[in-house]
């Protein structure tokens, strides 16, 4: 049986071969079937991959051999300020990707609280150090992983609320991004996406959020559990929108992380391995991250310094680099249009 099936997949993998090189839109590389073979069974070991069948490894191996020609021309041109590289996505084409995980979603009205209104408290902040970096500073949990499950907004809010949680009291907790999904549904939609303002308004009207260790993260839809969700293990008594400008959002950064809105579509994005990332990227917003720093890296390109949920496997151990100041209007990808931060 299982001689049959391994003849089954070298006929598939044939074929791939052939429909690779045969519809590539730029020059194909040659893939041998053995060195093509390793290569995916390697990658799919790293990562703990098993598909239902013959036919879907071998749809995902032709995704895979599609994916490492992008890394591998990426990577082999002129004058790039950052590489990319195989990582957990590398089975994925950019549309699964960006289905399974993003999420940020903007309701099409957002009602507020008038105490929500209240003014960016830090405009008139005149000294801004040349650097920051708040995980450095020990206000930053390690990398979480939001897995396939449009959460990416609650683990900014969570990321947001723990940091400032830090920076006043001098104890980093670790908040549950569950309960956000399963209770904070007042505008937003769980594993189908959701906004950080909603998820800071619900804080404020819970009265606090719960610990991870007492509202586990699983990463699908659930009910709210009230027992647990009335257990508060940090609390905020307000949040701000920042005006849409990287001026203003320095601001906010030199004084604590924020909860941040950008567009991560594009395979340049998906496969981002290090250094600072430049785009290309639009301003389509459908990915929620938080700002824990920002610098200048040894070249003098400035940067802001992301935290993902994508898993330590992505990036630069879970973080990236963007480019700061880039003169696109609302910061690179986005970054600058949809800012927000808790206060304590």
């Amino acid at each position: 049986m299982a001689l049959k099936l391994a003849k089954s997949f070298s006929i598939w993998l044939i074929l791939i071969l052939c429909a690779c090189a045969c519809t590539s839109n730029t020059a194909s590389r040659a893939y041998d079937i053995p060195s093509a073979t390793k290569k995916f069974e390697e990658w799919m070991s790293r990562h703990e991959r098993d598909y239902k069948d013959v036919g879907e490894k071998a749809k995902r191996l032709k995704i895979f051999l599609e994916n490492l020609q992008f890394i591998e021309e990426f990577n082999g041109a002129a004058n790039r300020t950052y590489k990319v590289g195989l990582n957990k996505f590398s089975d994925l084409t950019n549309e699964e990707f960006v289905a399974a995980y993003t999420g940020y979603k903007l309701p099409s009205s957002t009602p507020r609280n008038s105490s929500q209104v209240n003014s960016f408290k830090y405009q008139g902040s005149n000294s801004i150090p040349e650097s920051i970096d708040w995980v450095k500073k020990g206000a930053v949990n390690p990398i979480k992983d939001q897995r396939r499950c449009g959460s990416c907004w609650s683990f900014s809010v969570v990321a947001a609320v723990e940091a400032i949680t830090q920076i006043t009291t001098g104890v980093l907790p670790n908040l549950s991004e569950q309960q956000l999904i399963d209770c904070a549904t007042d505008g937003n939609q769980g594993c189908e996406g959701g906004w950080m303002d909603n998820g800071f308004e619900y804080i404020i009207n819970n009265n606090g959020i719960s610990s991870q260790a007492n509202y586990p993260y699983v990463g699908v839809d659930g009910t709210c559990d009230a027992q647990a969700s009335s257990v508060a293990e940090a609390k905020i008594s307000d949040y701000t929108d920042v005006p849409p400008n990287e001026d203003d959002m320095l601001k906010a950064v030199a004084m604590q992380p924020v909860s941040v809105a950008l567009d991560s579509r594009g395979a340049a994005f998906q496969y981002y391995a290090g250094d600072v990332f430049t785009g290309p990227c639009g301003t389509d917003l459908n990915h929620a991250v938080t700002v824990v720093g920002y610098g200048t890296d040894t070249d003098g390109m400035k940067y802001w310094l992301i935290r993902n949920s994508w898993n330590v496997s992505w990036g630069e151990s879970g973080y990236m680099r963007i480019q700061r100041d880039s003169g696109v209007e609302g910061g690179l990808c986005g970054i600058a249009s949809k800012v927000s931060y808790p206060v304590a």
